[in-house]
């Protein structure tokens, strides 16, 4: 494999946040800058393993780290920082791209509910406004054990379409709880359920299926999708 192209953003005076481009394997039409979850980095083997395979598949991959990863902090900032970051990035990489380039933004867990949030409060930029789709990794409804704390406040503001991959049995919502809640907002959701998944999509032995092939189909998914 080769290694991912490397660069830097500034997020604001002084901080400045790593990315990591996976180009296409074939010239690509379409761009997924993808963010990563609280308890990782982009450069997670989970990350990392996505980011190659939806690669492969036609699409150039983009990730990057928050400000508190960047700077070896184990506790996310604040959502108005993370947002932060994550308009920087989308503002430099859509600067970059040709017009008739697809841009899709997303994430693992934390990082695709603030790519969410980001869309939700409609940022008046040309850069947002070329944004057309949403990918959800794991989406984190509330949090384990505690699902009256509901994060769907800025939901039915997103007018993009949306891809939400979610294991079935995931402590931060489970398909009965999470599938009305997307199937309720005013634009398109496709779903992809990982059966006996859980939030890191990993599956029980018994299904005979290990983690590289469970991410391999997660990544020709989402590879499709954005394609599409």
């Amino acid at each position: 494999m080769t290694a991912p192209g490397v660069g830097r953003i500034e997020v604001a005076p002084n901080a400045e946040v790593t990315t990591l481009y996976y180009p296409a394997a074939t010239p690509g039409r379409a761009t997924l800058v993808l963010a990563h979850g609280a308890g990782t980095d982009q450069r997670h083997r989970a990350m990392t393993t996505l980011a190659t395979g939806i690669a492969a598949q036609g699409v150039d991959v983009v990730t990057f780290n928050f400000l508190y990863t960047e700077q070896r902090r184990r506790s996310p900032d604040r959502s108005p920082v993370l947002e932060q970051t994550w308009t920087a990035v989308v503002e430099a990489m859509a600067g970059n791209l040709p017009e008739d380039h697809r841009l899709v933004v997303g994430g693992k867990s934390m990082g695709g509910r603030i790519a969410s949030m980001v869309l939700a409060h409609s940022p008046a930029t040309a850069a947002w406004t070329r944004v057309s789709g949403l990918v959800l990794l794991g989406y984190p409804l509330h949090p384990p054990g505690k699902p009256d704390q509901l994060r769907t406040a800025h939901l039915p503001a997103i007018r993009v379409p949306v891809l939400l991959v979610h294991g079935t049995r995931d402590a931060f919502g489970t398909r009965d709880e999470i599938e009305p809640v997307f199937q309720a907002l005013p634009t398109r959701v496709d779903f992809d359920f990982i059966e006996r998944g859980n939030h890191s999509f990993a599956v029980p032995k018994s299904t005979g299926l290990t983690e590289s092939i469970v991410l391999a189909g997660i990544s020709e998914r989402v590879a499709t999708w954005v394609l599409g």
